[in-house]
C-alpha cells in the first residue's frame, strides 16, 4: 500500500532553515501531485505547498519567498526547503499524495521554532 513517511524535522531557532523530506512507496510516484500541509497546535491544518507532475508549485502566501518545495521522481521523494523560519512556522509538517479518489497523507514532522 501507500506509505508516506517525513523526516527532517526538529528545533531550529528563528532565522534557520530545515529541510522536510517526504518518502513515498507503494504508489508510482512521479504520476501524482504532492503538497506540503502543516497543522499548529489549535489550528486548522493549511496546505503550505503544492509541486504538480510537471513540477509547477504553488504556496501560501505566508511562506512565498521563504520555503521552496521540490520533487525527485528518481527517489520516490518531494522535498520542503525552508529557510528564514519564524516561529509561526513550528507546526507538524504532513505530506500529501493528491488523487482523485482519495488522498494519501504522512504521519508528520514536528517543526518548531524558537524566538
Amino acid at each position: 500500500q501507500v506509505q508516506l513517511v517525513e523526516s527532517g524535522g526538529g528545533l531550529v531557532q528563528a532565522g534557520g532553515s530545515l529541510r522536510l523530506s517526504c518518502a513515498a512507496s507503494g504508489t508510482i510516484f512521479s504520476l501524482y501531485d504532492m503538497a506540503w500541509y502543516r497543522q499548529a497546535p489549535g489550528k486548522q491544518r493549511e496546505q503550505v505547498a503544492l509541486i504538480t507532475t510537471d513540477g509547477s508549485t504553488n504556496y501560501a502566501d505566508s511562506v512565498k519567498g521563504r520555503f521552496t518545495i521540490s520533487r525527485d521522481n528518481a527517489k520516490n521523494t518531494m522535498y520542503l526547503q525552508m529557510n528564514s523560519l519564524k516561529p509561526e512556522d513550528t507546526a507538524v509538517y504532513y505530506c500529501k499524495q493528491i488523487r482523485v479518489t482519495i488522498d494519501y497523507w504522512g504521519k508528520g514532522t514536528l517543526v518548531t521554532v524558537s524566538s
